[in-house]
């Protein structure tokens, strides 16, 4: 305890002055940036908080369809609440006059009507939220790209084909990527149900495996995206009967090569044709892959592989392999695998004042490696010299001024996608002076050493202070014409010089110094002008230095050593710039060579190296050029048009691929075109790479044809466009004048949209490009729309309900346009039909995280399969609890299929419902799920405590409370605190353990007259709860009828006892205790306890003697020793039931810590035992023993005591019921600390050296630090750690353990009163149970308790197996008698003695003893007698030596 308050103080002297030196490094004006914690201030400075200001929802990348609605969700949290913008492509959008696009309450942009042509694409591109705060900054989300699905178009179509009965059948639909979502399959003329056998492929094609007769029909696909649905051509499928004869294996669908984003699925066609029918497996890198037992791995049909979830570890080769038992073919794909960027670590928020340096740090990965920009309140921070980039991808600010405050973010781009994340730095005012004279300027600054980097500035201490030790100084210093200043502090209080570092040579510096005292900064000096030397010790360039390029990304650059290096090299700094570009980055380099990756493809760069010595930088080399090598095109030639020139030939025309895309010089064209009605070859046309248009010849007459155009570089052929298609004319006609009018013009209006549809003029002779649709309320000259020859009609959309408008066809060629037809229609009014209701969501699941937190989640029926939310559908959660019953719903709003539902209360069930609302329509509510909550430990304390006094009992009082408020889980015990000093530390109260069934208890052998103060605790599952608040109670004064015969008896002076009734003015001195009885001891002198000691050491020696001389006498048979012993312990209890009788004191003063362990709750349902969840013992202790089942009935019984009918837990009968004899030494010195551990009775039958442990005390096992325990008798150091809710109490309250043995008869065995327990004392112990509260009585003298060994009961120990033979613990009442054997240890100050084993006797009086050895006989022989004599004597020596020490 000592060395424990020692490192208290130390440790509160340490946080003394850590705090002193925290308070003057605030005051610096340099101190160092704070991050993310409470702002540098001093006192009387103003405090000013991180304000929180984040994105709650940012938009993500949307695919929409032409005139539907669209949703870019965003919402961002700050107080006051914050104004939200949108850009478009980094445009601000005016969304005041926009009468389409409109700012939802929560930030988000709401699109109504997407309107997409092929020549107005006004809603297609990239999108971002902007959040600003007036006086505070502005943040920016992540980019989000809106994709609007272009015009149906088949690439390819289904073809009409036949296959055996049992094989797989493939028919295409391609369309646009963007258009796949919209894609479904019907047979004739019916919704194809897909299921694992008919399945459709991401690409839109479908597949049928183990094809049937019922699977024949008219095929083909439809897409629906918005508009009118356009279906493909119809194909036949037959089936035909098995032929039995074999044929040659074909792959009807191979893999392709795949680029995957993590998360995202993944599937690999596959398909094959043959007989016998083939099956499909799958290999990656060379290793089979097992589909049925992987869960992400999936064989769909037709042998097609689908990965889902994609890791990195996904990438790589995958080989499909067709066998038959015939032929094996196979065919392989490149899966390749892309991780949108991630932060590893983000930047963090930063108080600093101004003139200081900062760095906002942030680490991000990615696959490709992500670009890494800066933001500041949404303005992109450009690279300058006090904005610089370290380290790859931190913001370095120098010099900070009032303007940099404000919000910062980093955001991190790749071609997967792109995330930001920011942090807030305040820019603090110094604290105002406080009252008391401030320092004057200092004197005499001046530049006492020159270099070419750096300055060393002297001062003399200002004219104020011309002593000047307390002060400390600020050196403020800026180059000459900038407005920025650095600030740099002196290392320690009076120290008049300071070096500043990292100058510029030949460089003019304005230095200023002010000096610092406990009010506050003074007076700056005058400015001083310094000019640096220009540099002399510098490297020279390097030579040689070379760039070449190694593939398309990189280039590696070379140089040597410098030939004037004036100095050790200690590194180089490789600078380079991407032509046309004024960023220059740079990289450190140790070597001679560097390879940097990551580059554009086919772009120049430059390259200077730059060598550093201990100086610093050197001469820079001259620039060199290189180039990145080509690669193929990553991108198509843009807006490709087809041109019907006549019946046998059509012009294509295109664009070269995007500057940044093309990777290369372009060197040619290739035109791949086919004819659309059914799969035939592909034609190939090569052109120059400046030749941007081709016409092709020789077509058949009124076919459609398929386009697609790539471009070529040197390396390759890039990636081609999508096929575009166009029919020839049946005939050659007439273009030399305009069309006719069309034959007949057809107008259906409705609500906010016209149905035009047309028929083409009558003379077919003449050449018609197209159609003009010329619209307007009242004029058809408002707006124009032009559509293909081939279209017939076309929905004018977005207008007005209830308008008359007048419309317009005109058909037109190249010459120009035809007559017009001219037509008018009123739209319908507005109506609001009633929504039809929604499915509601199925399968809703609670899952339960936490005590406060539940996860729900569900699927949506009226989604697709893949449960792909893909429109503006949101989902409500609500969720109550039935306690009480008129508890409330609480709603809350996902647009996911899971919601995180927090802050509910512990163990507590509650009832979750969603329903799913999309536009006007709503679902009902779902199916109820249920959760309950984990427990949480009571964060109430129990209430109504009440204590009252037992009516005829005043030592006794009985405690009365209710269970806590908020129990949170159900309470398991209760520990009540009781002490008569309320403000004692809580480890100094009395504690006494309490079931959790149980609302009352009742204490025993109180003081009179004396004032208790009482606390519970309540306790569950999860822990301990908080106390409750102090009761006080005042017992009576003492009376005739109190003065019982077991109030007279003698006790030690533990917390328990009572001292002999001395009268009613008596008060017992604490002696220094906070027990609330003390330990009354009396100034005696060290003579007094010596013969203390000596008297009951002789005592004890007499005893013996006696009882050996009667054991010797007894000669009788083993049976008769049985017998006597069982009458000896017998006679024993019976004694110990008399409380007249006169029981001689021990040794006992004061354990020093016992700790409490919980333990199972014992089965015995009587009524009149309190079970004590949390024992009185240190530890439960199960000895090694074969029978098992024995000893965990003897556990689970044990710590039980027998108390009265209303749970009575006495003092005395709580510390064993033994009598103890408080002794006193006063004169003894303050350092010794002994400690007592008492040990088991060593009475474990399979352990041959216990069988004569009994019989002879000089055999008893003694703890020794380097001899191991007796096994059975204690637990590990490690299992005593182990115990993680042990409670500490002191010994006088701990049951003492009691020495039995099993040589009597099991029918004098009392279950109720044998507890299994064992002790260690030992610094382990002292910290083994930290993590709850502790309670002890701290002893009333430096010296603790000791004790002797028992004398144990005669005759030989006899076992039987069929008896539990664990060590016994007696806790019974007054009604026995207990043996305790113990281990005294005394520990000085600078030296340590060993533990020596001594007895204390509880004697009967002499006629109990006489009758008691009469029916005994003795179990020593005469030589052993004379070893115990021998034994005693030596033990009344270390006696001596624990008197004298």
């Amino acid at each position: 305890m000592a060395a424990e308050r020692g490192a208290r103080r130390l440790l509160g002297t340490s946080s003394f002055w850590l705090c002193c030196l925290l308070l003057l490094g605030r005051r610096a004006p340099g101190a160092a940036a704070a991050r993310s914690g409470s702002p540098p201030q001093s006192p009387g400075s103003g405090v000013r908080t991180f304000t929180p200001f984040y994105f709650l929802v940012e938009p993500v990348d949307t695919l929409s369809s032409r005139g539907s609605s669209v949703i870019l969700n965003c919402s961002a949290y700050s107080e006051p609440s914050p104004k939200i913008e949108w850009k478009k492509d980094g445009t601000f959008l005016n969304l005041v006059s926009d009468d389409r696009r409109q700012l939802l309450p929560d930030g988000s942009l709401f699109i109504t009507n997407v309107v997409h042509a092929k020549h107005n694409k006004p809603d297609e591109g990239y999108y971002q939220c902007v959040a600003t705060v007036e006086n505070l900054g502005t943040i920016v989300s992540r980019t989000a790209k809106l994709t609007v699905a272009s015009l149906p178009r088949f690439a390819s179509q289904p073809e009409p084909s036949s296959v055996y009965a049992g094989n797989s059948a493939v028919l295409n639909c391609e369309v646009n990527a963007d258009l796949v979502p919209f894609v479904r399959w019907e047979q004739n003329r019916q919704p194809l149900l897909l299921d694992d056998r008919v399945i459709k492929l991401p690409s839109g094609t479908l597949v049928i495996s183990n094809v049937t007769e019922r699977d024949g029909g008219l095929y083909r696909c439809v897409v629906e995206s918005g508009g009118p649905p356009k279906y493909s051509d119809e194909a036949e499928l037959k089936v035909l009967p098995d032929p039995e004869v074999t044929s040659n294996l074909v792959f009807l669908k191979q893999p392709s090569s795949l680029v995957r984003v993590i998360g995202q699925s993944a599937v690999l066609p596959c398909v094959a044709l043959g007989l016998p029918t083939p099956t499909i497996r799958w290999m990656k890198n060379e290793e089979a892959l097992d589909t049925e037992s992987s869960e992400r791995l999936v064989l769909l049909a037709g042998g097609s592989l689908e990965i889902s979830d994609v890791t990195e570890d996904d990438a790589g080769t995958y080989f499909c392999i067709a066998d038959n038992g015939n032929e094996t073919i196979e065919a392989q794909a490149e899966l390749t695998v892309q991780a949108q960027p991630e932060f590893l670590k983000q930047p963090t928020n930063i108080y600093a004042h101004e003139s200081m340096d900062i760095i906002f740090e942030c680490e991000v990965t990615g696959k490709p490696a992500p670009t890494v920009k800066w933001v500041k309140n949404g303005d992109m921070v450009i690279p300058s010299d006090y904005f610089k980039i370290v380290k790859e991808h931190n913001l370095q600010v120098l010099g900070l001024v009032k303007s940099d405050e404000g919000f910062y973010q980093c955001i991190a781009e790749n071609d997967v996608g792109n995330a930001q994340a920011g942090a807030q730095l305040i820019i603090l005012e110094h604290a105002p002076a406080t009252t008391g004279p401030l320092p004057s300027a200092p004197r005499d600054v001046v530049a006492s050493l020159v270099s070419t980097r750096f300055i060393k500035l002297t001062w003399r201490t200002p004219a104020s202070d011309p002593h000047g030790d307390n002060l400390t100084y600020s050196v403020f210093y800026t180059k000459e014409g900038i407005a920025r200043e650095r600030v740099e502090n002196t290392s320690h209080p009076g120290e008049m010089q300071v070096t500043i570092q990292n100058l510029m040579p030949a460089t003019v510096y304005i230095f200023r110094v002010m000096a610092q005292n406990k009010h506050g900064s003074g007076e700056s000096s005058a400015p001083l002008r310094v000019e640096t030397q220009p540099e002399v010790q510098l490297p020279g360039p390097a030579p040689n230095i070379r760039a070449y390029a190694t593939s398309p990304t990189s280039i590696t650059v070379t140089w040597e050593t410098p030939l004037s290096g004036n100095g050790e090299i200690q590194n180089y700094k490789l600078y380079y710039m991407e032509k046309g570009t004024d960023k220059e980055q740079d990289v450190d380099v140790s070597s001679h060579s560097h390879t940097i990756n990551g580059l554009k493809k086919y772009t120049e760069y430059s390259f200077r190296v730059v060598a550093y010595n201990k100086h610093g930088p050197g001469v820079s080399t001259q620039d060199v050029a290189v180039r990145t090598l080509s690669d193929v095109p990553s991108a198509a030639p843009q807006n490709l048009s087809l041109e019907v020139r006549n019946s046998k030939s059509i012009m294509i025309h295109w664009q070269p691929p995007p500057p940044a895309t093309q990777n290369g010089q372009i060197t040619g064209y290739k035109i791949r075109y086919r004819k659309a009605s059914r799969k035939s070859d592909v034609t190939e046309t090569l052109v120059t790479g400046t030749q941007l248009s081709q016409l092709i010849e020789g077509l058949d007459r009124g076919t459609e044809y398929n386009f697609r155009v790539a471009a070529l570089t040197i390396n390759g052929t890039g990636p081609a466009t999508d096929w575009l298609s166009a029919e020839t004319f049946e005939s050659d006609l007439d273009e030399t004048r305009v069309p006719d009018v069309p034959s007949s013009l057809h107008v259906r209006p409705l609500v906010t949209s016209i149905v035009v549809s047309w028929t083409p003029p009558e003379n077919q002779n003449i050449v018609v490009r197209g159609y003009a649709i010329g619209y307007g309320i009242g004029s058809p000259h408002a707006q124009t729309i032009k559509v293909d020859y081939k279209q017939r009609y076309y929905t004018i959309e977005n207008l007005d309900p209830s308008s008359h408008y007048v419309i317009t066809l005109k058909a037109f060629n190249n010459v120009g346009e035809g007559i017009p037809l001219y037509e008018s229609a009123v739209t319908r009014p507005h109506t609001v039909p009633d929504p039809t209701p929604m499915m509601p969501p199925v399968g809703v699941q609670a899952s339960i995280l936490s005590h406060d937190t539940i996860r729900i989640t569900w699927a949506d029926n009226s989604l697709p399969k893949h449960q792909k939310i893909t429109d503006s559908r949101y989902y409500t959660v609500r969720w109550k609890t039935n306690i009480p019953a008129n508890t409330k719903y609480k709603n809350a709003n996902a647009t996911t299929l899971s919601y995180l539902v927090t802050g509910l209360k512990a163990n507590t069930l509650y009832e979750f419902s969603v329903m799913v609302t999309k536009g006007r329509r709503s679902s009902t509510w779902s199916m109820t799920a249920h959760g309950t909550t984990f427990e949480l430990v009571p964060t109430s304390p129990p209430k109504d405590v009440t204590v009252v006094s037992k009516e005829g009992k005043p030592r006794t009082i009985i405690v009365n409370w209710q269970p806590p408020s908020e129990a949170n889980g159900k309470i398991t015990g209760y520990i009540i605190y009781y002490s008569t000093d309320v403000n004692a530390e809580i480890h100094d109260w009395v504690i006494e353990p309490v079931v959790g069934n149980r609302l009352t208890h009742q204490i025993q052998e109180l003081t009179l007259d004396t004032p208790y103060y009482f606390k519970i605790q309540a306790r569950n599952s999860k822990g301990m709860g908080p106390m409750s608040e102090a009761v006080q109670f005042r017992t009576p004064k003492a009376d005739s009828s109190d003065k019982m015969p077991n109030d007279q008896a003698s006790g030690s002076a533990g917390k328990g006892s009572r001292l002999p009734d001395l009268g009613s003015d008596y008060k017992p001195p604490m002696s220094g205790s906070n027990s609330p009885h003390g330990s009354p001891t009396s100034p005696l002198d060290s003579n007094m306890l010596l013969v203390i000691i000596v008297s009951v050491g002789v005592i004890t020696i007499v005893v013996v003697v006696i009882i050996a001389v009667f054991c010797t006498r007894r000669t009788t048979s083993h049976q008769k020793k049985k017998r006597a012993a069982c009458k000896s312990v017998n006679g024993s209890h019976k004694y110990k039931g008399n409380s007249k009788d006169v029981k001689p004191p021990d040794l006992w003063i004061h354990h020093e810590r016992l700790e409490l362990k919980p333990i199972d709750k014992s089965p015995d349902p009587n009524p009149i035992m309190t079970d004590t969840p949390i024992p009185r013992n240190s530890q439960d202790i199960t000895p090694v023993d074969n029978s098992m089942d024995s000893n965990i009935h003897q556990r689970r019984n044990s710590y039980r005591g027998h108390e009265s009918e209303d749970s009575m837990s006495t003092l005395a009968g709580r510390r064993g019921m033994r009598p103890k004899m408080m002794m006193p030494f006063d004169s003894q010195p303050p350092q010794p600390v002994i400690s007592a551990h008492p040990i088991h009775s060593l009475d474990n039958p399979h352990h041959h050296f216990h069988s004569s442990s009994l019989a002879s005390p000089a055999r008893s096992h003694l703890y020794h630090p380097g001899s191991p325990w007796p096994i059975g008798t204690s637990m590990s150091l490690s299992d005593r750690a182990n115990s993680t809710e042990s409670i500490r109490n002191t010994p006088s309250t701990d049951t003492m353990p009691a020495s039995s043995s099993q040589t009597c008869c099991t029918d004098h065995q009392d279950p109720e009163g044998a507890t299994s327990s064992s002790y260690l004392a030992s610094s382990q112990e002292e910290d083994s149970g930290q993590s709850l509260p502790t309670a002890h009585v701290r002893p009333s003298h430096p010296l603790k308790s000791f004790a002797v060994p028992a004398i144990p009961p005669p005759g030989p120990p006899t076992y039987d197996p069929t008896l539990p033979s664990t060590p016994l613990l007696s806790q019974q009442a007054l009604n026995h008698h207990l043996h305790s054997v113990k281990t005294a240890s005394i520990g000085t100050l600078g030296r340590s003695r060993p533990p020596m084993p001594v007895v204390v006797p509880s004697a009967p009086d002499v006629q109990e003893t006489t009758r008691m050895l009469e029916d005994s006989e003795s179990s020593y022989e005469p030589d052993e007698l004379t070893k115990e004599m021998a034994h005693l004597e030596g033990l009344m020596k270390d006696l001596n030596a624990i008197t004298t020490a």
